[in-house]
């Protein structure tokens, strides 16, 4: 069978009008903030501590908006008789948000869950120059980072918490077979 013609434009016009009988939805911000979803893509928070600066967000990162410096220090033996170690030591951690897409790459390359996504969006300003923010800035947003979701209460133990439960079973079991006087009278 061939279409009536019209057909589509009746169509149309039908979902036109439904649409222009609606009540429209107006968001008060920025007197009302709005509710945004759990996991929302904001800015990226900066965790310092667990950066290692090993550049693999940098190297990654299509837009290259990521700039980091370092240095090395020399760190003193943990044992005597042991040799010192270098390690990297952050200067500079700045993200560029006048370039970045956000499109998570770095995030997810991570191996040190150093960067997150915040759920922060106000970050606008009046000169394009100053949408490079430095760690200072990137790690108060770390702070507005929501925890993640709990687990599923079917699933399994996480095998790192389950050997450390093992653990200290068998090193309470030990130490009451080491005591066994202690609690009779």
């Amino acid at each position: 069978m061939a279409p009536i013609p019209g057909s589509g434009l009746a169509k149309g016009l039908a979902v036109t009008l439904r649409t222009m009988t609606r009540k429209t939805v107006t968001e008060q911000y920025p007197d009302a903030l709005p509710e945004l979803p759990p996991r929302t893509r904001g800015v990226i928070g900066l965790f310092e501590e667990n950066c290692t600066v090993c550049m693999l967000c940098a190297r990654e990162c299509p837009d290259w908006c990521i700039y980091i410096d370092s240095h090395k220090e020399t760190v003193p033996p943990a044992a005597p008789g042991g040799r010192e170690r270098s390690r990297n030591v952050l200067d500079r951690f700045a993200i560029d948000f006048s370039l970045c897409m956000y499109c998570g790459i770095c995030i997810e390359v991570c191996p040190f869950d150093a960067l997150f996504w915040s759920p922060e969006f106000e970050y606008a300003e009046t000169d394009i120059r100053d949408l490079t923010h430095e760690r200072d800035k990137l790690r108060e947003w770390m702070w507005t980072v929501p925890a993640p979701p709990a687990l599923d209460p079917g699933a399994e133990e996480p095998k790192e918490i389950a050997a450390a439960r093992k653990t200290a079973e068998k090193l309470a079991a030990a130490q009451a077979q080491a005591q066994p006087g202690e609690g009779a009278s």
